[in-house]
């Protein structure tokens, strides 16, 4: 399991990126709108590690003036490994990516071992995810049916990022920072 800092949308493309989850679980594929955790929205992982300490929650809330900040929902993208995961790249604006390295400088020290490599500024690719665990026969059915909702809804969805949360997956939580 692995706790995050992360990114809420605001409500509009909260509903844009549901609507892409729901059309998906229509169509009998993997999709988000299958994990039944009341926590479970649209989000944008920032920081990810073995866990991370609430010590750390009263340094992160003094970001707050930071938000919200305009972003876009792009592409599609495809995450490989054993596990292919289906997502929308949220196009990294310079205001995004200087957020992201100071959350993850001053997380730092409230981490029970490295942050996973993926999150390093440098190394990380904002997103929001759509479904996990595609098999590769999936993933073109997908893709075309999150092309066909991304054409209708939105090609490139203009959101804000507006508020920011730790998650805790050993007690299947969520600890809102910054509302």
């Amino acid at each position: 399991m692995a706790h995050s800092i992360e990114l809420l949308l605001d409500s509009h493309s909260d509903a844009a990126i549901r609507a892409a989850w729901q059309v998906l679980a229509d169509a009998g594929l993997p999709s988000q709108v299958n994990v039944t955790s009341s926590t479970n929205r649209p989000h944008i992982t920032l920081l990810a590690a073995e866990r991370i300490s609430p010590d750390g929650d009263e340094v992160l809330r003094g970001l707050a003036p930071r938000l919200p900040i305009d972003c876009v929902v792009g592409a599609h993208v495809v995450f490989g490994g054993p596990r292919l995961t289906l997502a929308r790249v949220i196009v990294p604006s310079a205001e995004l990516l200087a957020l992201h390295a100071e959350i993850y400088r001053l997380a730092l020290p409230f981490l029970s071992g490295q942050p996973y490599p993926h999150c390093r500024p440098g190394h990380w690719t904002a997103h929001a995810t759509l479904g996990r665990r595609f098999t590769a026969a999936q993933v073109g059915a997908a893709l075309a049916l999150a092309g066909e909702v991304a054409a209708e809804v939105a090609p490139d969805l203009m959101a804000q990022a507006v508020a920011l949360r730790r998650w805790d997956s050993d007690a299947r939580t969520d600890h809102l920072l910054i509302d």
